[in-house]
């Protein structure tokens, strides 16, 4: 499209909206993997988000997904079969997106359908305002598959939707139906599938007429650090989360899941190894 957003990238789609040219559509583009965040695909997410940062003509970005879902969470194929150190490689392209949507001063929108989940659910959450379509199943069931959702999924979910509520969906990775995370306070609108593209635009556009862009940095930027204040380290969460994608239990179970074989189960036990315990490895960094 015109002003370079876009123009070489294969998994994210970047473009001006068709009525409004001071919004701008952020779609991730991987419809026949229901949008599964590849290190590509971070990447060049992180770029179109950068670069829409840093134009003015941009006002407003709306981020969604192409085809039927937003996003099924992180590529599991990629990360099963990583090292400790490619797991935080992932893990920081992923980080480094989730800050930015964080940090800009302009407004985002999130607009969804269909399966938004793990890491695309966190991405979601990052987000300043939430559109979903009546279809949309929200949560962070990495629980099921060996992994951990230690980023935004255990720090801010209980901030939102309550200690008791975030704990069944952390614990059983449970998914919302996208009226019972409005109910939740999770996302902000709910409407037909078809009509979510004009809602998140009409949301951009009474923000974009309405709202002092001073104000709204001020106001985002507070709310940013009051929430940080309750959070772990991102790059602590990081690292604890790469551990995980290291171990065997992971591996098998994301191996199994890719699959389609059942899970076979394992036995729980009362300690969890130091080197995994947040605050333990929190004081020892």
């Amino acid at each position: 499209m015109a002003g370079g957003f876009g123009e070489f990238m294969r998994y994210v789609v970047a473009e001006r909206d068709s009525v409004d040219s001071r919004i701008l559509w952020v779609k991730l583009n991987a419809p026949e993997r229901l949008n599964v965040l590849s290190s590509k695909m971070l990447e060049e997410l992180y770029e179109a988000l950068a670069e829409a940062d840093r134009d003015d003509g941009v006002q407003a970005i709306i981020l969604a997904g192409v085809g039927r879902a937003f996003s099924a969470g992180a590529d599991l194929k990629e990360i099963s079969a990583s090292g400790f150190e490619e797991g935080v490689r992932w893990l920081s392209g992923y980080l480094r997106v989730i800050e930015l949507l964080r940090e800009t001063g302009k407004p985002v929108i999130a607009a969804v359908r269909g399966a938004c989940v793990a890491g695309g659910h966190e991405i979601v959450m990052a987000c300043d305002l939430i559109v979903a379509g009546r279809s949309a199943k929200l949560g962070q069931p990495e629980v099921i598959v060996g992994s951990t959702a230690l980023g935004l999924g255990a720090q801010l979910l209980p901030l939102i939707v309550g200690e008791k509520r975030a704990r069944e969906m952390l614990l059983t990775g449970r998914l919302l139906t996208a009226e019972e995370a409005y109910q939740a306070g999770l996302v902000n609108r709910v409407v037909d599938d078809e009509k979510v593209e004009e809602e998140a635009r009409k949301l951009a556009q009474q923000i974009i007429d309405r709202v002092s862009p001073q104000a709204f940095r001020v106001i985002k930027s507070a709310l940013k650090y009051w929430t940080d204040l309750a959070m772990l380290n991102l790059q602590l969460a990081r690292d604890i989360t790469a551990m995980v994608w290291a171990s065997e239990e992971f591996r098998e179970r994301a191996k199994d899941f890719l699959e389609k074989r059942e899970m076979k189960p394992r036995k729980f036990t009362g300690v969890l190894p130091r080197k995994l315990k947040p605050q333990e490895a929190a004081d020892s960094q």
